[in-house]
């Protein structure tokens, strides 16, 4: 029987305490994304439990129900009409979202977050061989190996090593200034400034004290005339501020005037203020902010890191794991490394260890597809589908997982464990810490184990619901907003309808070939929840290298995005599937995607569907990572994803049997 589309929208709606409880709604291809007033009113008990629902996770301020493609438009229409609700764009929603979060705390959080996490590759790169260079100096100086360093090879690797971190200020105030909504290049200048070569190194100070100071206030006030090589938050404070300066200025100079006068003005503003009086403040708020952790991290026996260590998926659930890299960052400045990265990685691998006990004791088929690629995302760092989907979700194993992390952070602070970078954790966060992998290896035993076991014991699967009665919808539908920009097309909801009917289609064996270039990956390492738990269905990701999709098979498009991020198709063979460009690329309103088919033409294996601007994808802060998904897994005996390594365009990636 065909999914009551109306009676799946009356269910949400009841859920989320009513109509009156919307801010704003929209979807994109696979799920419903809600803006709630109040989200005390939400029965998260009815929401799990919803009709035609594939689960939900909060994030970015929405709630977000999968229903999956060709269902999610159906239900978004009868939500609107039902509910008498004005239809959103993403961007709206995503605005309406950040609109929602009065908390200045968390305002503030959400906004370290914007400012560091588009430069978390570039971290990581350096990060990553900084480890493995500080590794090969330990075993030349303690004689495992003999490195010859007169050479070009090696010096070009340090160079590449310490680059980021070098001229991290400059990365820094182009992406604040972007997330201010100043002019980014105006921000990487202010990043320049203050480590302008012009000014003593900070580095130097310790050993050589400060060289000069000039007066501001003869006899008063004079500054000292150095750089901020290491200080992560007085250039965030500098990128807000010449923000503020340029936005007015835009405004009452004259447009004949702007090019030119609004520039010199605001940076000339900027570099007075922050230089004079914002850079002092606040480098001494950030050190007296980084002696304050480093004490707890120091508390006897480890029990400062035990509760930081127990604390840290809890902040993950609220966000505020967005600062930590600027914590990191300064401690790399001040120390030389960060003790705060391997108390971040024992929570991580907490999480990871309890969501694999779920897997392996629950005998719901369901739970266990959700929670073993949880689990293996978790021991990779990637930690949201495995709380959000699993252990948050039963509670139980969420503490086993808190359990497990303050643990092994207790061992990491005891034995003095430190990471040369950052970015890393898990499994792969032994590279950063090549001088102690042997206490990395216990603590990572020792947060796995302990929460493994924990909620082992603790885990039951639920008990079955209750059947709820059907609610009637009572109040008419009015027109729906044509200019919403979300919608998928009707032709595409048409032709997507038998996914959730009973009678599946005849199949046939078949090999899905890669749609893009690039490294294959299994769905577990996508950076999204609700792809990475195979919520949608099993199948596997392409990190693309170059900008066009390809058909993975011969068969008809099915569905195609408004915004282009999303192209579905139904293969000769009788395969569903979906490749998702990107993640919340849906927020970018199509502006990357040019499309060379449409709803309903067929298409032959290895045909161009759409040409893809990667450089603009990234370029937002967005990962271009595309998963494709068989969604019709149930109709197969087999579904065998190709990954671990790098494909072009047109080789096998899903084996179907």
């Amino acid at each position: 029987m065909a999914l009551d589309y109306r009676q799946a929208a009356q269910e949400i709606l009841d859920a989320i305490g009513g109509p009156g409880n919307v801010v704003s709604a929209a979807h994109c291809a696979t799920r419903l994304r809600l803006v709630l007033a109040d989200d005390a009113k939400v029965d998260q008990a009815k929401v799990d439990n919803a009709t035609g629902a594939k689960g939900n996770f909060k994030a970015s301020g929405q709630l977000q129900v999968i229903y999956g493609t060709g269902t999610v438009n159906k239900v978004y229409d009868e939500f609107i009409a039902l509910g008498h609700i004005t239809a959103a764009t993403k961007a709206e929603v995503k605005e309406a979202a950040a609109q929602q979060q009065t908390n200045p705390f968390m305002r503030a959080i959400k906004l370290l977050g914007d400012v560091f996490v588009p430069i978390i590759p570039a971290i990581v790169a350096s990060g990553l061989l900084l480890g493995i260079m500080s590794a090969l100096s330990f075993m030349d100086a303690n004689g495992f190996i003999t490195l010859d360093t007169n050479n070009a090879w090696y010096q070009i690797l340090n160079l590449v090593s310490n680059t980021a971190f070098t001229f991290l200020q400059i990365l820094i105030g182009f992406s604040a200034a972007k997330a201010f909504g100043a002019n980014p290049y105006l921000g990487a200048v202010v990043g320049m400034l203050l480590i302008n070569p012009g000014l003593q190194n900070a580095n130097t100070v310790a050993t050589e004290g400060v060289q000069q100071t000039y007066a501001v206030i003869p006899g008063l006030y004079s500054i000292e005339w150095t750089g901020y090589q290491g200080h992560v938050i007085p250039i965030v404070i500098a990128a807000g501020i010449l923000a503020f300066i340029e936005k007015r200025l835009h405004k009452v100079v004259p447009e004949a005037f702007d090019l030119f006068v609004t520039p010199l003005v605001s940076v000339a503003a900027t570099a007075y203020i922050t230089m004079l009086a914002v850079g002092p403040i606040f480098v001494w708020a950030e050190n007296a902010i980084i002696g304050g952790i480093q004490f707890l991290l120091t508390l006897p026996l480890g029990l400062g890191s035990l509760i930081m260590g127990a604390l840290y998926a809890p902040t993950v659930v609220t966000g505020i794991h967005q600062m930590y890299t600027t914590i990191d960052l300064g401690q790399i400045a001040t120390y030389g490394v960060t003790y705060w990265l391997p108390l971040a990685s024992a929570a991580n691998i907490g999480q990871a260890g309890a969501a694999l006990a779920v897997a392996l004791k629950t005998r719901d088929v369901k739970i266990r597809s959700l929670a073993l690629p949880s689990s293996l995302s978790a021991f990779m760092g990637i930690t949201e589908p495995a709380i959000f989907g699993v252990n948050l979700r039963f509670v139980k194993p969420f503490v086993a997982g808190c359990i497990g992390g303050g643990l092994g952070a207790m061992f990491a602070s005891i034995v003095g464990l430190a990471a040369a970078g950052t970015g890393v954790t898990g499994i792969f966060g032994i590279l950063l810490c090549l001088n102690q992998p042997v206490q990395y290896v216990i603590m990572f035993a020792i947060a796995g184990i302990a929460a493994f076991a924990i909620s082992f014991m603790l885990y039951k699967d639920p008990e079955p619901a209750a059947e709820q009665p059907v609610v009637q919808a009572s109040v008419s539908a009015p027109a729906t907003d044509e200019a919403n920009a979300a919608a998928l097309s009707a032709a595409a909801a048409d032709a997507a309808v038998a996914a959730v009917t009973d009678a599946a289609p005849a199949v046939r064996a078949e090999v899905l070939l890669a749609p893009m270039a690039g490294e294959a990956i299994p769905m577990s390492e996508v950076g999204d929840p609700v792809f990475a738990s195979e919520a949608m269905g099993p199948g596997a990701a392409v990190r693309p290298t170059e900008g066009r999709l390809y058909a993975p098979a011969a068969g008809t498009v099915t569905v195609l995005a408004e915004t282009g991020h999303a192209l579905g198709m139904t293969t000769d063979a009788g395969c569903e599937v979906l490749m998702h460009i990107g993640i919340d690329t849906v927020t970018l309103e199509g502006r990357p995607f040019t499309a060379h088919v449409k709803v309903g033409d067929h298409v032959e294996a290895g045909q161009l569907l759409m040409d893809v601007d990667l450089d603009a994808i990234r370029a937002a802060g967005l990962d271009p990572v595309t998963p494709v998904i068989v969604t019709n897994a149930d109709a197969y005996t087999g579904v065998t994803p190709h990954t671990g390594t790098t494909v072009r365009a047109g080789d096998a990636l899903v084996e179907l049997s």
